[in-house]
């Protein structure tokens, strides 16, 4: 007879999710059940991405306000400067002070599609440093930013970019959340060589459940994270096969979150592209305590 290997609970793990804002009534209906769905999940907090150019942040601040306000998870904007002055990025910071918000995820952000490099607006911040040094200013926000394990596009040197992860924690950062990979090792050597550096914040692996290979794939060569080769064998044609990508993409990303807590992770913050299903199967893998709630149909 065979045994199936139940996790224990951990009560230590504590976990957060990223979102992005609905496009339309459809698109607002799947993310609210999402919402709802991993609520009982009791996530630290739960943040929405803001697009290239700025050109989601009214969506994305209503979207952040309902999750203030109606599901009681503590919410955080993305905040970039792409495109945006000083006196628009602080007057968004006000509106978020004004409707509870205490959370920024702050990003140099990406140019709008076809505009090549970032280029600061005349009249706006030069990078995420002043940024993060503008908030830190007004005070009476948690300041997140993005790490990068396989090292920024951008970044001189991988020692550049922990230098530039250092002058963020300086400027007034509480945490760094990383982009995706899929080697358990890449984290780890840059967990230790950001700990060597003298970089004493949380450094939260950021994982993201292969949904879509093709389109994962693209992410992966903008951002600079490396796919093994074996996700070309175990990926392929699944992208017209749904249910049983999903599977696998659960399986891979789960076997990724055990790695990184056998060697002590107790933090993780998934990618979730707006599912909640892949999402909840990770997190049950992984331990993550729950509170059972009525789940939305």
């Amino acid at each position: 007879m065979s045994h199936c290997i139940i996790p224990p609970l951990d009560e230590d793990l504590s976990i957060s999710f990223e979102f992005f804002p609905p496009t339309g009534p459809k698109s607002e209906k799947r993310l609210w059940q999402t919402l709802t769905n991993l609520a009982p999940l009791n996530p630290d907090f739960v943040s929405v991405t803001y697009g290239a150019g700025g050109a989601t942040h009214d969506r994305t601040f209503d979207t952040v306000k309902r999750i203030h306000d109606e599901l009681a998870i503590p919410a955080a904007s993305h905040l970039t400067i792409v495109g945006a002055t000083k006196s628009e990025i602080n007057q968004l910071l006000l509106n978020y002070q004004a409707v509870g918000i205490k959370h920024i995820l702050a990003l140099r952000g990406d140019p709008p599609a076809g505009e090549g490099r970032f280029a600061p607006h005349p009249n706006g911040f030069e990078n995420s440093i002043q940024l993060i040094e503008h908030i830190s200013e007004m005070g009476g926000f948690e300041i997140s930013v993005a790490a990068y394990p396989e090292t920024h596009p951008s970044a001189r040197s991988a020692q550049a970019d922990i230098d530039y992860l250092k002058q963020k924690m300086d400027a007034g950062a509480t945490r760094a959340i990383t982009q995706f990979f899929f080697h358990a090792d890449a984290y780890l050597r840059f967990r230790d060589k950001a700990v060597a550096s003298g970089i004493s914040i949380p450094i939260i692996p950021g994982i993201l459940p292969v949904t879509n290979y093709k389109r994962v794939a693209g992410f992966a060569k903008d951002c600079g994270a490396s796919i093994p080769a074996w996700f070309h064998s175990i990926f392929n044609g699944l992208d017209e096969n749904p249910k049983l990508r999903e599977l696998v993409a659960v399986t891979v990303a789960s076997e990724l979150t055990l790695q990184l807590k056998n060697e002590g992770v107790k933090d993780f913050h998934i990618y979730t592209l707006n599912k909640w299903e892949s999402t909840e199967a990770i997190c049950n893998i992984l331990g993550v305590p729950q509170t059972r709630g009525r789940r939305a149909a």
